[in-house]
Parts: C-alpha cells; sequence; structure tokens
C-alpha cells in the first residue's frame, strides 16, 4: 500500500476488517444501542396524549414510546 493510500485511510477514519477497508462508525458510544426501527399509524387523540406527555416530561416521542412499553411490560409481570 502506498504512503498516500495509507493517509488517505486514516485521514477518513476507516478500518481494515477482514482485509476490507470499512468506515468508522460515527457517533457517541452507548451502552444501549437502538437498532430496532417501527413506524406507527395514531389517531388525533393518541397523538394528543402523546405530545402532552412529550411536553410535560420534556421527553421525545421515542423516549416516551418507550416509557409505555415499560409499563406493558410491567402489565405481564402483574398479570
Amino acid at each position: 500500500m502506498t504512503f498516500w493510500a495509507t493517509y488517505y485511510i486514516v485521514i477518513m477514519g476507516y478500518k481494515i476488517i477482514g482485509g476490507e477497508y470499512v468506515p468508522k462508525k460515527v457517533g457517541r458510544p452507548t451502552d444501549n444501542p437502538k437498532g430496532k426501527s417501527i413506524h406507527v399509524r395514531l389517531d388525533k387523540k393518541s397523538e394528543e396524549i402523546l405530545e402532552m406527555y412529550c411536553n410535560e416530561y420534556q421527553v421525545n416521542r421515542a423516549e416516551s414510546i418507550r416509557r409505555g412499553i415499560g409499563k406493558l411490560e410491567s402489565d405481564l409481570k402483574n398479570k
């Protein structure tokens, strides 16, 4: 490998995995990665409730929904 190829790889933030150059992940490290995505259609009342919750507790929609799922989990344990 030439000097310039090595220089490009180092500067651009690539690492070698299995003999291939793969870009390094950018962002803050986390102990709880959120890899799954979900799409939900809400009626007007559900959307208003979600927005009121977000405003009251100063959290974003995703965090509000995660908290709601946590409450579902506690309901299952109590069953």
